[in-house]
Order: structure tokens, then C-alpha cells, then sequence
């Protein structure tokens, strides 16, 4: 069997374990791919990135994988096991995608690519053209950083980019891509966890703005980011990076659609773009848009429906 393998933290209650069989079938990969999980906890040691590396790397069975929330910490702790990193990889100092190819391990910064498609499908076109709001993302680790880069070079773009993170290594990475880009969108860095200073960035939002949940809090760890008291910004497009879990933030959301005119999202399409990028990758083989839709509509059956119902007024 090759051995296809997912690096994240409780994986087996990951939808993706139902949904590679017949996503395998219809890509046409074979019948000798197995789709398998390796659980890391939270703020592991470095030595852990670098043996589960290691392992992959000497295993001859071993052909990619696919890293969630290790993707940051995998970069700096065994980065300099990879052969070669892509230009996303070395730019945002991530790795969320490895392949082996004539036994040389590659690796790439998918985030990128996945925030793009997921930000389009999302927000449609000239958004930020028509609403003139601003980007709010609770967190800047891999997923944060990803939309941040590319909000700083879309043509339709916010009138300003806000992240919030505890880890002021963090924000100060983000303040390095803004340069690098030569970014004319103002970017606020808030080197903060605390519920009452998030609340008041929130509600801070111009009308018709984004706000992006980008923390793990409601699926890696419990609660979110901000307060029950947290006032949404009129019009806002609230999206929760997480498509499973308790996802108390999404239910926030959801408690002032009527009244504060919210789409709230999930992280459902999130979840497939990431994969469908990951898996063009490491089988080299292109998915278009069209393909990618009926792929979402087979992994429909193994959406969880308490957490996946869209609201719009």
C-alpha cells in the first residue's frame, strides 16, 4: 500500500477518514492508497515534528501528507529535513503539505492557495468594492497568516487587515510579509488573547466586514476567542475556520444573524479546498473547479449537520 498520511491533532474524528475512499475512487489514484493519521498534541516538542519526519521520510511506503495545526511548528523543527521548499513554504515559514518523489521529501505552504479559492467562494467578486469593509482574523498562526497574505495582494481588497494573536513572534512574521509584498493595505497587529480587547475589536469593524475565526478555539481547544457580549459589526460575513466541534464561536454568530444582518460560514469549504489542494499535489494530478464541486458533493454525506447549516438575512 502507499501510504497517504494527515498530521493533525485528534484525527480519527476527522470527516476526511469517510470521505478518501470515494473521493479515491473517483480521482482515480488506485486501490493501493491508504489514507492514514498521525496525532500530535498541542505545543508538542520540536524533537516530535522531527520524528514524525523522520519516520515518514525512511518509511518506502510513505508517498505525502497532509499537516493542520502542526504546520508552523513542523517548519521550524524539521524544515531542514525537506530537500526543497516551496516559495509560500519559505515565506510563511510553514509546511502544511509533504510529498516524497525519487526519494527526495518536498514540502509546500498550501494555506496560501486554499485561502484564496475558500475567500472567493466565499466573498464573491469585487467584495470589498462593494461593501468597504475591513478584515478582522482572531489568530496568526498557519490559516491566519495564509488569509492575511492574501488579502494583502488581492486587487479587491479590505480597507484594512486587523489580527489579533497572543504571540507577538507571530504578528511580528506577518509584519515581515507585509513588507516583502510591498503591501499598501494598512495592516493592525494586537498582540492579544483577551475576550474584553477582542470584543472591542469587533466591534471596532466597519459595516459589511469580515471576521475570521482562525484560532482552533471551538475544535482544538474549547470556548472562542470573544465574548458572548461581543457585538458583530451590521452586515458582517462571520466565518469559522472549524467545520466540527462545539464551535462556540460559529453559535455566537449565529445568535445575532437576525438582528445584526450576519452570513455566518463554517470551515466546510475550507476543509475540501485544503484537501483537493494537497492531494493535486502530492498525486500530481490537476483538480479542476468543475471536478472539485462534484468531490464536495461526494463528501456531502459526512458533513455534520449540527455545525454545517448556512445563515443569510
Amino acid at each position: 500500500m502507499r501510504r497517504f498520511v494527515f498530521v493533525g491533532v485528534e484525527t480519527a474524528g476527522s470527516s476526511i477518514r469517510a470521505i478518501f475512499p470515494p473521493w479515491r475512487d473517483r480521482l482515480e489514484l488506485g486501490d493501493d492508497v491508504s489514507l492514514e493519521g498521525i496525532d500530535v498534541p498541542v505545543d508538542a516538542p520540536p524533537e516530535r515534528y522531527r520524528s514524525v519526519v523522520e519516520t515518514l521520510l525512511a518509511d518506502p511506503a510513505f508517498v505525502g501528507a497532509l499537516v493542520t495545526t502542526h504546520k508552523l511548528a513542523l517548519y521550524e523543527a524539521a524544515g531542514s529535513l525537506f530537500a526543497d521548499l516551496d516559495h509560500f513554504a519559505r515565506l510563511c515559514r510553514e509546511v502544511s503539505c509533504l510529498a516524497k518523489r525519487d526519494g527526495r521529501l518536498l514540502g509546500w505552504a498550501k494555506d496560501p492557495i486554499t485561502a484564496g479559492r475558500s475567500l472567493d467562494d466565499l466573498l464573491g467578486p469585487r467584495y470589498f468594492e462593494r461593501s468597504g469593509g475591513d478584515v478582522l482574523c482572531l489568530g496568526a498562526g498557519g490559516a491566519g497568516t495564509a488569509i492575511a497574505l492574501c488579502l494583502m495582494t488581492r486587487a479587491d481588497h479590505p480597507g484594512r487587515i486587523v489580527l489579533a494573536d497572543p504571540a507577538p513572534s507571530r504578528l511580528e512574521a506577518v509584519r515581515r510579509l507585509h513588507r516583502q509584498v510591498g503591501s499598501f493595505i494598512p495592516l493592525e497587529c494586537h498582540a492579544t488573547s483577551s475576550t474584553g480587547e477582542l470584543d472591542r475589536l469587533v466591534a471596532a469593524l466597519s459595516p459589511g466586514s469580515v471576521v475570521v475565526n482562525a484560532t482552533g478555539m471551538g475544535k482544538d481547544r474549547p470556548g472562542s476567542p470573544i465574548s458572548d457580549d461581543a457585538r458583530f459589526p451590521e452586515g458582517a460575513v462571520v466565518w469559522e475556520l472549524n467545520y466540527r466541534g462545539p464551535l462556540h464561536f460559529l453559535h455566537q454568530a449565529r445568535a445575532q444573524a437576525g438582528s445584526r444582518s450576519l452570513r455566518v460560514e463554517d470551515g466546510w469549504r475550507y476543509f475540501i479546498f485544503g484537501w483537493t489542494s494537497v492531494i493535486e499535489e502530492v498525486f500530481q494530478r490537476a483538480i479542476p473547479p468543475a471536478e472539485i464541486e462534484l468531490l464536495a458533493a461526494d463528501a456531502e454525506f459526512a458533513r455534520p449537520r449540527r455545525d454545517s447549516a448556512r445563515v443569510a438575512t
